[in-house]
């Protein structure tokens, strides 16, 4: 059981039509967000793609950026990478999310030049809250357990992030979303910008 567990009366909904098609990946949310922007010039470029049911899978290469001690990655930047996996979990749910509180266990050191496979699911949802559980594995989905975690997203509306986001980013994502890219999905409607 994830140590951030879901209460009594949690349930996991049905997948949603509009979510992306298991073995599809999942688009970045942000093309500057440190965790799957494609622009990020250090940032941890997240690969991640649909799985079946309510999970998904994502790939981080540790490069030198992301060091702490010399040649092992750095605690808090590994914490970083399942809150990216973990919260894009929400693209086969429908609606944006903000992470309310995560809590991860480190079992082994992850160097440098190594890939860390995470699996993660949907463990249960009650009411605005969404609770997440992930294992993170040396080079692929069979390897050594490096890294778990769990977590608690909670639901916002879009306009969450137009009050408190920085206005020009928000600009700029609205007119990415314009020219093609992503958008969430709620309530089966597109919206415009994407957390």
């Amino acid at each position: 059981m994830p140590a951030i567990a879901p209460p009594a009366g949690a349930t996991l909904p049905d997948r949603p039509a509009h979510a992306p098609a298991p073995g599809a990946s999942i688009p970045s949310h942000y093309r500057w967000c440190f965790g799957c922007g494609v622009d990020h010039p250090t940032g941890l470029h997240m690969q991640i793609t649909a799985r079946d049911g309510l999970r998904v899978t994502g790939a981080f290469t540790v490069t030198e950026h992301h060091q702490g001690a010399p040649g092992l990655a750095h605690g808090g930047l590994l914490t970083a990478a399942f809150d990216e996996v973990l919260g894009s979990l929400n693209w086969l749910l429908g609606d944006p999310v903000v992470t309310a509180q995560i809590q991860t266990d480190f079992r082994r050191p992850v160097p440098v030049g190594s890939t860390l496979i995470i699996d993660a699911d949907v463990v249960g949802v009650h009411g605005r809250k969404v609770f997440t559980a992930a294992a993170g594995r040396l080079g692929s989905s069979d390897g050594l357990v490096a890294v778990t975690a769990s977590a608690l997203f909670i639901r916002v509306p879009i306009e969450h992030f137009m009050k408190h986001g920085n206005p020009e980013h928000i600009e700029q994502a609205i007119i990415d979303r314009a020219s093609g890219g992503p958008a969430w999905r709620t309530g089966g409607h597109d919206v415009e910008v994407n957390p």
